[in-house]
């Protein structure tokens, strides 16, 4: 496994820097019930807009119905390495409730999902985002509520070394470094533009 820790341009917290988003993930490893109830615990402490608490989580364990109908709703390329995940999950946003449409519910639900990778990082675990998966499929396959929306599947592992996938531009994303955009091109003020620090 290959060093991700971000190269930040200030000290972040150490549980930030180290989290990222493998594919190659250890088939051999298990993720313990312990450890999928503190990611949802933090999940479920996130804020929301007005307390709303939009974000709701679908859970399969490998080896279970819930985790083959999951994989079952992601994209070919998806399946092809997710398929190692000890845990697979969807996250989806409640968008109503009884007083009416829930404002920023999508934003609530990456709130929630960011606290839950956060704390799989703290657990000794990798994440894996994905929005390549059947949205239709997975309402259909966990009979979804017309006011709940799937958002986002969510791998959840351990790192193994890169060797095991299959793709080449895969390999080559888990062993290349990391990059965002400088700060300059991120934040600014008095004007679009303008960066807030040099």
């Amino acid at each position: 496994m290959s060093d991700k820790e971000a190269d930040t341009s200030v000290p972040v917290h150490d549980i930030i820097a180290r989290r990222w988003s493998p594919r190659a993930l250890d088939e051999s490893a298990r993720v313990t019930d312990d450890q999928l109830r503190a990611l949802l615990e933090a999940a479920r402490w996130a804020p929301s807009f007005g307390n709303t608490q939009p974000a709701r989580y679908v859970v399969g364990r490998r080896g279970d119905e819930a985790f083959d109908r999951i994989l079952g709703t992601l994209t070919e390329r998806n399946r092809s390495w997710a398929h190692r995940a000890g845990a697979l999950l969807i996250a989806c946003a409640v968008t109503h409730n009884e007083k009416g449409d829930v404002p920023y519910a999508e934003y609530g639900v990456g709130l929630a999902s960011q606290n839950l990778v956060l704390q799989a990082v703290a657990e000794g675990l990798v994440t894996h985002q994905m929005a390549g998966f059947d949205k239709g499929a997975a309402t259909r396959a966990f009979s979804l509520p017309d006011d709940v929306r799937p958002l986002v599947a969510i791998a959840v592992g351990v790192a193994a070394d890169p060797e095991v996938l299959a793709d080449e531009r895969d390999i080559s994303r888990e062993t290349g470094p990391r990059n965002r955009l400088p700060l300059s091109e991120f934040a600014f003020t008095a004007e679009w533009g303008t960066p807030a620090f040099d």
